[in-house]
């Protein structure tokens, strides 16, 4: 069993402020009261798709530009494909340039993060706090007031419209 983001296996470091958890390294450690939701492999594989369980699971990346929420500009909540919690609103989705859905700002404690190192700099890489989903990365180039973009992998994500945005 995966426990890399169970909040019980934290270290002695980590210190509350309000529903957000920082670590030693300051890196968001999602709502320490949340509920987590934790699955054996085989459970998330019969849960999701391949290419989802590739991207979610094991940290996989889709391609640039291939994801139909790149042009998804209705009212609504991004939330992660694999436990339904809510990530983004629609208002912090921005065009990045860089060919996956991007967001300035994450719903308060719906994140962890840490740092990566899979390429030759560092970089902080986000999760679902509920379920320990792979989402992205997050860099300090995104439009002000945050100065941060979530990138996303698309798969990683459901949309679910405003009530009130459908037509009738």
């Amino acid at each position: 069993m995966d426990t890399r983001f169970d909040q019980s296996n934290a270290s002695a470091n980590v210190i509350g402020i309000g529903r957000i958890i920082l670590n030693e390294n300051n890196a968001i450690q999602g709502d320490s009261r949340m509920k987590k939701i934790q699955r054996t492999e085989q459970e998330w594989k019969d849960l999701l798709s391949p290419f989802e369980f590739v991207v979610l699971r094991q940290e996989g990346t889709e391609q640039p530009w291939s994801s139909p929420l790149n042009t998804e500009h209705r009212k609504g909540v991004f939330k992660c494909a694999g436990c339904g919690l809510d990530l983004f609103r629609s208002e912090a989705k921005f065009d990045s340039g860089t060919g996956w859905p991007s967001f300035c700002e994450a719903i308060e404690g719906s994140l962890d993060t840490r740092k990566d190192f899979k390429l030759v700099l560092p970089r902080t890489e986000y999760h679902c706090a509920r379920c320990g989903s792979h989402h992205g990365h997050v860099f300090n180039d995104g439009p002000l007031p945050t100065k941060k973009r979530y990138c996303s992998n698309g798969v990683a994500l459901r949309f679910e419209p405003d009530k009130s945005d459908e037509p009738n």
